[in-house]
């Protein structure tokens, strides 16, 4: 059987016009410039972010009625008739 070398280095061929360690420093200074457009942006919020009611305790449902020791129909009616205001956050119902 006939082996190979493993120290032997096949160039494999490039299609570019221009020599490849040349091509590589164009790349990096590019990347760079990149980079450091980046870092001058300035670093925006996210749009969920909702401010108000971060500073305040949010209560879900079911520790409203343990506070008030009433039942979730109670907690519904008070809703309705305007009592106490839900806050919706994605798919979840808080109070304040």
């Amino acid at each position: 059987m006939e082996r190979r070398e493993s120290n032997v280095q096949t160039a494999a061929p490039i299609l570019f016009p221009i020599e490849p360690e040349q091509f590589w420093q164009m790349l990096r200074v590019l990347v760079r410039e990149e980079v450091s457009q980046l870092e001058k942006r300035p670093v925006r919020t996210p749009a969920y972010d909702t401010p108000g009611l971060t500073y305040k305790p949010l209560y879900k449902i079911g520790e409203v009625c343990q506070l008030f020791q009433v039942t979730k129909p109670t907690i519904y009616d008070w809703i309705k008739h305007g009592k106490l205001k839900p806050y919706k956050i994605r798919s979840r119902v808080y109070f304040l």
